[in-house]
């Protein structure tokens, strides 16, 4: 069974093709009710003022005012409307910061639009109750941009400006964002760093190792080595997420 939706839509880009093209695209999928546009992000932010929607399909490369200029205004709003990018460039790290529920390229295809729509569905379908929200990552492979959930994330390598994101089932992906920026993001979801170059997520430790001053974890099978400068604060930790089971 089947929940109706009647999604409000504003679709933003300066160049007129491909604002009708998308358009076109949202007013024939079933769960758009009604699509309206803005040809600049400040003709957005007017639109907006008065006129509430449930997401907005955001040009990324337009002049004054970019849409990630205007996706980071909407966040200050009191219910901002769910966020997709579009965008022939790769702004995947830029959107990934924002947060933003999908990442289309252009030329857009009907099937990824759909696509979009189903995840601004579900972001507006998900309880009040339930919780920090399970944020999804843009990886690109051979010119696809798909999407991994953080939840899937057990550890993460630093390699300069990249990341190497390793997933339950040894999956392992590369993705251009600064390991500080994950750091600080991804703290309340419980990743921890332990190197300099790594983060785990404490709920995926399964065995911490100490020979001598050396300190090792194990995540998913696979042995991480723990910086000094970490070890005490990682066992704090571990400790403190344990000491609720072992109340009697």
């Amino acid at each position: 069974m089947t929940a109706e939706w009647n999604l409000r839509v504003l679709v933003v880009d300066d160049e007129a093709p491909a604002r009708a093209e998308l358009s076109y695209l949202l007013e024939h999928d079933d769960r758009v009710a009604e699509v309206v546009e803005a040809d600049s992000g400040a003709a957005a932010l007017r639109q907006l003022e008065d006129d509430d929607v449930d997401a907005v399909f955001l040009d990324i490369a337009m002049p004054e005012l970019s849409g990630l200029d205007v996706a980071r205004l909407l966040t200050r709003f009191k219910a901002p409307p769910s966020i997709v990018f579009v965008t022939a460039h790769d702004h995947a790290v830029e959107a990934f910061e924002i947060n933003a529920v999908d990442y289309l390229l252009k030329p857009v295809a009907a099937e990824r639009v759909g696509e979009a729509v189903r995840r601004v569905v579900e972001s507006h379908a998900q309880p009040v109750e339930a919780g920090p929200d399970d944020e999804t990552i843009p990886v690109e492979l051979g010119g696809v941009t798909r999407f991994v959930a953080r939840s899937e994330v057990r550890y993460v390598e630093s390699h300069g400006d990249y990341v190497r994101l390793h997933t339950s089932g040894g999956e392992s992906h590369l993705v251009r964002v600064p390991l500080a920026v994950l750091q600080q993001r991804w703290r309340d979801a419980g990743f921890v760093r332990i190197h300099r170059q790594c983060l785990v997520a404490l709920g995926h430790v399964t065995q911490v190792k100490q020979d001598g001053n050396h300190c090792s974890v194990v995540v998913d099978g696979t042995e991480l080595v723990v910086s000094r400068r970490h070890t005490r604060e990682l066992r704090e930790l571990l400790v403190r997420r344990a000491r609720p089971t072992a109340r009697t």
